[in-house]
């Protein structure tokens, strides 16, 4: 780059000898050309970013479908494997299942739907009878003279049922709705594990073979833990409903198999709390009857998930993947408030994969004593204390034992007691 000549001062300027030359600047640098590349870039990916945007909001619904399929075909894809190894075909053990899946679903459905029409209509038949019972109990307990026969006579049935009308119009519609989305979803599936080994193997078409076992593993491992988790899921949940089916029989409590049904699945695919929110609608149920009715009804929730907890689940989940109650209440939160209810129950097997990529992922060593990592707390005082006695006793009984023997020697003509000197007494064993 070419520079030019420094300016002289002029001759009649008087002040030129105080002030430094003046170096003019030199011709002005070109742009770099990764500068010209960045600006496109950046908006090639702003637009892209745009686009895909624009592609989410369009497509979010088939994507949210294609998820639910995904995780849905690897719950059953070990059952059809298994009919598949004992001679039939992909397809029809395929449709099989997702036959039976529908089946369940309609019925628990159907059930709990007609409990709730049920029950709200016979709300709101009793309705005025309730308002005159709590109007009695307070008058004639607290000493007040509450009168709520304006609210009884504005009580309109008609108009409630008008509501309940609309409402159940409104309500038919999402449902046929859901309806089509639940067909989308068994479609997909059905394709999915029915194709899965042609689908496995276009997908591993393209990646070298070192790359294709780290897929197919994966694979393998997302269909173990998540079928794993489920099936023990549905098997716990199965155990439960028949158990409290029976139990609400023998308590005389209304609609007795759709509670029991709902206390079995919600009690086992909602961690933590689950177990809990099925509990409080037969409870409230049993309550619109008797108060005693529902706390045994309260009891037997109690009592058979403490059954469930010691007896039923260890045996049950020794071969799936086990979730840490927080790890899973967090999961279901999370999975909730991005997809709704559907993604609580989804995130619990999605957690479960990524839980079993994490235990297979990277080198493991054995973990160094100390009492922060141990599983079982230190012994306590009275612990160590019947330790040490039983330690002292057992001295003892050595040396009263070894005494007998010396004075047997000696009195066999021998002073091998007198010889052998005192003997070291044993120190009792540490019991930490």
């Amino acid at each position: 780059m070419a520079t030019l000549p420094p300016v002289e001062p002029r001759p009649d300027d008087a002040d030129a000898a105080d002030r430094p030359w003046i170096e003019p600047a030199g011709t002005a640098a070109p742009m770099p050309r990764w500068v010209l590349r960045a600006i496109v870039v950046f908006w090639l990916g702003f637009i892209a970013t745009l686009v895909g945007r624009w592609l989410f909001s369009r497509l979010h619904t088939l994507l949210f479908l294609l998820a639910i399929s995904l995780f849905l075909s690897f719950a059953i894809e070990p059952g059809v494997n298994f009919l598949a190894r004992r001679g039939w075909r992909r397809g029809v053990a395929t449709a099989a299942f997702l036959f039976g899946v529908l089946v369940v679903s309609l019925l628990f459905v159907g059930a709990i739907g007609a409990l709730i029409a049920r029950q709200v209509a016979n709300f709101i038949d009793d309705l005025p009878s309730r308002i005159t019972e709590v109007q009695d109990f307070v008058n004639r307990n607290f000493s007040t003279s509450l009168d709520f026969g304006d609210l009884i006579d504005r009580i309109d049935k008609g108009k409630l049922a008008g509501s309940l009308a609309n409402n159940t119009i409104s309500f038919t519609t999402q449902l046929l709705g859901g309806l089509l989305e639940v067909l989308t979803i068994l479609l997909l599936t059905f394709y999915m594990v029915a194709d899965g080994p042609r689908l496995r193997r276009v997908i591993c078409r393209r990646l070298r073979p070192d790359r294709q076992e780290r897929v197919l593993h994966a694979w393998e491992l997302a269909i173990d833990k998540t079928g794993g988790y489920l099936y023990s899921r549905a098997l716990l949940a199965l155990l439960s409903a028949i158990f409290h089916t029976a139990a609400f029989t023998v308590i005389g409590l209304r609609y007795p198999v759709a509670l029991g049904i709902w206390v079995g699945l919600v009690s086992q695919f909602l961690p933590v709390i689950g177990t809990y929110l099925a509990g409080v609608l037969p409870v409230l149920v049993a309550l619109l009857d008797d108060p005693i009715r529902a706390l045994w009804v309260l009891i037997v929730i109690v009592v058979y998930q403490q059954i469930e907890n010691y007896l039923f689940a260890p045996r049950i989940t020794a071969r799936t993947l086990e979730l840490h109650p927080a790890v899973a209440f967090s999961a279901a939160i999370a999975g909730a408030a991005m997809l709704g209810p559907v993604g609580a129950v989804l995130a619990l097997p999605a957690c479960a994969t990524v839980q079993g990529f994490l235990s297979e992922w990277g080198p493991s060593h054995d973990v160094i004593d100390s009492h922060l990592t141990a599983a079982k707390p230190p012994p306590g005082r009275r612990r160590i204390r019947a330790a040490r006695a039983q330690a002292e006793a057992e001295v003892e009984a050595a040396d009263g034992g070894g005494g007998d023997d010396g004075r047997d020697g000696t009195a066999g003509g021998g002073a091998a007691g007198d010889d052998a000197g005192p003997r070291t007494p044993v120190e009792p064993p540490n019991p930490d």
